[in-house]
């Protein structure tokens, strides 16, 4: 799926881990507040590693979230989140 590490995907791309906090909290209200999105561990996917650093200049920090619009939110806020998709 060439929308795995796009700036600009068909849908919302969540990088993150099963043990991050903030990542469950984003998850859990896109879920609640039903956004279609697609998630990508990147402790599983070496390629969604790689890519989470070039977005971040070379830092492995999730969630990191890409819109189609190309807005990027690093660990964002729920706050945030909820602007973003309102």
């Amino acid at each position: 799926m060439s929308d795995l590490y796009s700036m600009t995907p068909s849908t919302i791309m969540m990088y993150s881990t099963t043990w991050c906090g903030d990542c469950k909290r984003a998850k859990k209200f896109l879920d609640k507040q039903k956004v279609p999105y697609t998630d990508v561990d990147i402790e599983k996917d070496e390629k969604g590693r790689d890519f989470v650093m070039k977005v971040n200049d070379g830092a492995r920090v999730v969630p990191t979230i890409i819109f189609p619009d190309g807005d990027v939110l690093v660990e964002p806020s729920t706050k945030e989140l909820r602007v973003k998709v309102s």
